[in-house]
């Protein structure tokens, strides 16, 4: 099976099986290497090792059997070269920043990412003379507009959060590459079962795997995904001497999200696709977000992009954060939990939580209205969410 060459077969089968070299003991299931260090077979063997003129395992700061495996098998599905785990989503993003910016470099991010994200690119990052600005995701002149000569990279989620707007990566990518920049896109909302960004022009991929790829709200984790190049020569020795490691058991559980991801997705999405277009019709709704809707702005760019709509459905309601809050308080069912990409479905209200450290300016900038209600719909019978969120919607009347 170590022979067998991967790149042949389905995603499915890559995710269920890629990546495991058995053990002289046979095993059938990937075992857990939970070993801090290895033992050389001579003192030249390990002079080989620490010089990287010998592949092979040296300390599971940044070379461990289960956590390869792990990012072995992302790797495949994101159809890259190579892949590098990290302790999390964020440490994952703090790892392209470290490696590939300098004091006096400029970033231009999307409005609308995860609130930390902003975060780490104005206060920390900003803190050692990275200036990063930020504009529309789905507006291609702003970002042209905004790209300086000292540009390093260009970031951006898609689909965004909170409010589910798709970006044409490929036309971000040919205008990155047109003025000598990297274009870096975190995809945790899709996962490779949906969108694989790196086949569009993208040069990383970035993923919380602690979302999807888990999908049981177990563990904590990140990854990043490029060509072999960028990857060795610029994250690598950031992993080796920073330590942000992914744990071999947190990657174990991740071998085994992976296993089951394309049908958790399927479910999820369809579960979604269904639910988003019963608030359509509910009467104390005012505007769904929802790729998959024909109303959504970028309806057609997800039909082509993508090979569903996704999981996560936000949607504003008549008023404002008091009517929001009743809402989800109404409900008893759903998990009032920021976390996504669960088997369970959760309910947050963004402008408290995930984007609650932003400045009041910054939210409206990106859109995200106190009335706004996020919903990441998990695997539970669809009725079943309806009525737990009817019970909410009927409190407003």
């Amino acid at each position: 099976m170590n022979d067998l060459d991967w790149q042949t077969y389905a995603a499915e089968t890559q995710a269920i099986r890629a990546g495991h070299r058995r053990s002289p003991e046979g095993e059938h299931s990937l075992p857990i290497f939970t070993t801090s260090s290895y033992v050389f077979d001579s003192a030249e063997q390990a002079a080989l090792r620490f010089t990287g003129k010998q592949p092979g395992n040296i300390y599971s700061r940044f070379t461990n059997p289960t956590v390869s495996a792990f990012q072995e098998r992302l790797a495949l599905l994101e159809q890259g070269e190579r892949c590098l785990a990290f302790s999390s989503g964020m440490a994952a993003i703090m790892a392209v920043g470290m490696a590939l910016l300098k004091a006096g470099d400029h970033v231009l991010c999307s409005r609308s990412v995860f609130g930390n994200t902003v975060l780490a690119f104005q206060n920390y990052f900003g803190k050692f003379g990275v200036e990063t600005d930020f504009v529309s995701l789905t507006d291609l002149a702003a970002w042209e507009a905004a790209i300086k000569p000292n540009t390093r990279f260009l970031f951006l989620e898609t689909p965004s959060n909170p409010l589910i707007e798709i970006a044409d990566i490929q036309a971000l990518a040919d205008l990155a590459h047109s003025r000598g920049c990297l274009l870096v896109v975190d995809n945790v909302f899709c996962t490779p079962i949906l969108q694989q960004p790196l086949t569009l022009g993208a040069d990383l991929v970035v993923h919380s795997a602690t979302k999807y790829i888990d999908g049981q709200g177990r563990c904590v984790g990140g990854a990043v995904i490029g060509n072999t190049e960028l990857i060795e020569n610029s994250l690598y020795p950031y992993l080796r001497t920073g330590g942000a490691t992914m744990s071999p058991f947190n990657a174990w559980v991740f071998l085994g999200g992976l296993e089951t991801l394309a049908l958790r997705m399927k479910a999820h999405c369809d579960n979604a696709f269904a639910l988003a277009l019963w608030l359509e019709q509910q009467p104390a709704v005012a505007k769904v977000h929802y790729p998959g809707l024909s109303s959504h702005a970028q309806h057609e760019l997800a039909k082509r992009q993508q090979s569903h709509f996704g999981a996560v459905v936000s949607f504003e309601l008549h008023g404002g954060k008091d009517q929001a809050w009743q809402l989800i308080d109404s409900t008893q069912l759903l998990s009032i939990t920021a976390n996504l990409g669960d088997v369970k479905t959760t309910i947050t209200h963004p402008a408290t939580t995930t984007h609650g450290r932003l400045s009041p300016e910054a939210r409206a900038a990106a859109g995200i209205q106190d009335s706004l209600v996020r919903i990441s719909v998990g695997l539970e019978n669809l009725t079943d969410i309806k009525n737990d969120l009817r019970r909410g919607l009927e409190s407003l009347a």
